[in-house]
């Protein structure tokens, strides 16, 4: 009674300061909207960085032997002519000429450096620029490139490396942003036509929803921060800002509606205290669905958990501060504009369906069961990765030149494990370092899965020979460039070539085990495998705590909102089943290849569906059961209760759940692979939770648990079971 009576004074305080608040939200929305177009600007990388030993090692490398802190590749390739030829050679001189004085570039290596031409196989060659600048910050010096590289006498130059890549995902992000908003919000407003009838009514939530959106990525870049943002971002936070926006406000002015006839205030007032309580719970545990992903110490979880709790608070405050002083504001003008009569719900249909599903409960509840069990079956042959140059279309330059790139020369030797090792006294004056040094490289050397190594031991064969050569100075001058490739100081590097696949269990196996410092030697392990096995382990082993938050708090949220034991149980255990079951039909689509071309499902989207879609899921679960409660309050009788909540509200639920789906799902339609996943995952989570679980679930375990669906222990109001209400006791 106490949070009710604090809605109602909320409520009143909205109305009567509605005009106030309308222009609070304007002018706040104008500003933040003009910082939100800057936010792509400011997009960078796909995320998967955190603080380990790969970054740790790449540190070492740029600090102790001076790498570049990024660079790019440059692709050759010719259908007529050979690296050998001359007229290759030229244009391939030439055009590194052309980019000597590139902005911030400090490092070239052409293929044919130190005559050799390891840097070139078949008709394809390729060189490396660097810079003196991180990867998110040579974006100029990209444009500068491209506008240098010209096509000559049948060859081409082809600029692509991770910065490249990175710089096209950006922009292909904005255009399939732009793509999936003109399917998504036309088709949402459609949708509200039907429910509502009328334009003005209609229009509401999509305003509620692009606002909230807007000001959400103008926040964003204001407190943006030194990190680099992910530029999935850019996807995520319209996705969910949109569904949620338009969903809360779908809520809100449906109730208003159903209010009005006591007049405006009233309804205003009414609605706050009603649809506004759910939808600040269901927020709520939206938010804590996102927040899970936040114990995960990997940059592109932490934005977007950050990014979507951003939203999913505006939306929240958008929805029941300036929609109720629009509302105050429209009164009666709410159904202006009428572009057809609103078709009336068919509360038969719906109350006959909900009747036969509760009078077969043990049967349609295990049907249900079944079907949603059957659809997570693939989830065993699930496959993750982490998205690169694939996850951009195909027909784009820079990922067509990557893949070219790393086909003709092979993973194995592009990106070898890289072993650093470091002691207390430089390598070349102290003979015992050098012989653990030596004694390492062996025990590696010996590995099943290592094909070769590169190190000092590749020109000196024991530490003896090495530092007595190295006090000649011919053979020092000799030794000097290896040296300088290999030995710095305290610190010296092995370069490990794997013959399995670098990104697979047996390489991540082989990493993982070998960073152990040996005798006096600090070893720390980088590259690739390195990267991915970190990558993995941190999602692995942090998951299961994001997962026990999340469930738990959701848990407690629902059991105060309802004041019910088993509700909350019974919706964590629907959503659990409900998302099991998407992941299967996703491996169906895109893994198996029935329907998209076969590609593993990116490593994100298992964490992004389950922190999104187990609060959005949660969002029309909230206002069901809190229809139901509202008449079991007044009835006692659970059986009715549930069949009028259920009836009452199914026409706002489907559209609800159905404008979810066109938001998300026209992100189908996009070009970049882990965005096309992410938003056909959350608009099969919501179907199957809208129709499975939410029209056949729901009412079916409803029935079967009866009055102990409003059992809490310890409780000081006990519920009055239905006979006693019968007997008017």
């Amino acid at each position: 009674m106490k949070s009710n009576s604090t809605l109602l004074r909320f409520g009143r305080f909205v109305f009567t300061y509605r005009k106030s608040i309308i222009t609070f939200w304007i002018i706040f929305a104008m500003a933040l909207s003009l910082l939100a177009v800057r936010l792509p600007s400011v997009l960078s990388g796909s995320g998967f960085t955190m603080d380990g030993s790969f970054t740790k090692t790449e540190n070492i490398l740029q600090d102790k032997f001076g790498r570049p802190k990024s660079s790019v590749i440059i692709v050759f390739d010719s259908s007529i002519h050979q690296p050998k030829d001359t007229v290759y050679k030229e244009y391939v001189k030439k055009t590194m000429d052309n980019l000597k004085k590139v902005q911030d570039a400090v490092e070239f290596q052409s293929p044919y450096d130190n005559s050799t031409l390891s840097m070139s196989k078949g008709n394809l060659s390729y060189a490396t620029i660097g810079f003196d600048k991180g990867f998110d910050n040579v974006q100029p010096s990209l444009v500068e490139i491209k506008k240098k590289l010209k096509d000559e006498n049948g060859m081409t130059a082809v600029l692509t490396g991770g910065p490249v890549i990175a710089d096209d995902m950006n922009k292909a992000s904005q255009q399939d942003l732009a793509r999936a908003e003109a399917i998504g919000i036309p088709a949402a407003l459609i949708i509200l036509l039907l429910a509502f009838g009328s334009l003005a009514a209609a229009s509401l939530p999509i305003i509620i929803g692009v606002m909230s959106v807007a000001c959400s990525l103008g926040l964003l870049y204001l407190f943006r921060g030194d990190a680099g943002l992910s530029i999935f971002l850019l996807n995520v936070v319209p996705m969910i800002g949109l569904a949620l926006g338009i969903d809360f406000a779908l809520l809100l002015v449906n109730r208003f509606r159903e209010e009005l006839i006591k007049g405006t205030e009233t309804a205003v007032i009414i609605s706050i205290a009603t649809a506004g309580r759910s939808i600040a719970f269901s927020g709520l545990c939206v938010f804590l669905g996102l927040s899970g992903m936040l114990l995960i110490d990997i940059d592109i979880f932490k934005t977007v958990a950050l990014g979507g709790m951003v939203v999913v608070v505006l939306s929240v405050i958008a929805a029941v501060t300036f929609l109720p002083a629009l509302l105050g504001v429209i009164g009666e003008k709410i159904n202006a504009f009428t572009v057809f009569k609103a078709a009336k719900s068919s509360k038969s249909v719906w109350h006959n369906f909900a009747a036969f599903v509760m009078k077969r409960p043990v049967i349609m509840a295990t049907l249900a069961i079944l079907v949603l069990s059957a659809a997570l079956i693939p989830i065993f042959r699930l496959t993750l990765s982490i998205p690169e140059a694939e996850a951009l279309p195909k027909h784009y330059e820079s990922r067509i030149a990557f893949e070219r790139f790393e086909e003709s020369f092979g993973k194995k030797e592009l990106y070898p494990v890289t072993f650093v090792l470091q002691t207390e006294k430089p390598f070349l004056k102290d003979e015992e370092a050098l012989n653990q040094l030596n004694e390492l490289h062996s025990r590696i050397k010996e590995e099943r899965i290592v094909s070769r190594t590169e190190s000092i031991f590749s020109f000196a064969e024991n530490p003896g020979t090495l530092l007595s050569a190295y006090q000649i100075p011919e053979s020092r001058k000799q030794l000097e460039p290896a040296v300088q490739q290999f030995i710095s100081g305290d610190t010296a590097l092995f370069y490990v070539y794997l013959n399995v696949n670098i990104t697979g269990r047996e390489a991540q196996q082989f990493v993982r085990e070998w960073e152990e410092d040996y005798g006096d030697l600090k070893v720390t392990v980088g590259g690739v495998s390195k990267f991915n096995q970190e990558i993995f382990d941190e999602i692995i082993q942090k998951m299961p705590y994001g997962l026990a938050v999340v469930l738990m708090t959701t848990f407690f949220i629902l059991m105060a909102a309802f004041r019910s034991l088993f509700i909350p149980i019974k919706a964590i255990l629907m959503n659990i089943l409900s998302l099991s079951a998407t992941f299967g039909i996703l491996v169906y689509i895109f893994q198996s290849g029935h329907i998209y071309e076969p590609a593993d499902i990116a490593l994100m989207i298992p964490v992004f569906t389950f922190g999104i879609v187990f609060g959005l899921s949660m969002d029309y679960e909230v206002f069901l059961i809190s229809r139901i409660q509202e008449v079991y309050a007044e009835t006692g009788d659970n059986d009715q209760a549930t069949l009028i909540g259920l009836t009452s509200t199914s026409k706002i639920i489907t559209s609800a759940a159905a404008i979810m789906i066109v938001i998300t799902g026209s992100f189908a339609f996009t070009d970049v692979m882990p965005v096309k996943q992410i938003g056909i995952a959350i608009a099969l989570a919501i179907l199957l939770d809208a129709t499975v679980v939410r029209m056949v679930l729901v009412p079916s375990l409803m029935k079967l648990l009866g009055d102990y669906n409003w059992y809490l222990p310890f409780a000081k109001n006990k519920r009055i079971p239905v006979s006693q209400h019968r007997k008017g006791k």
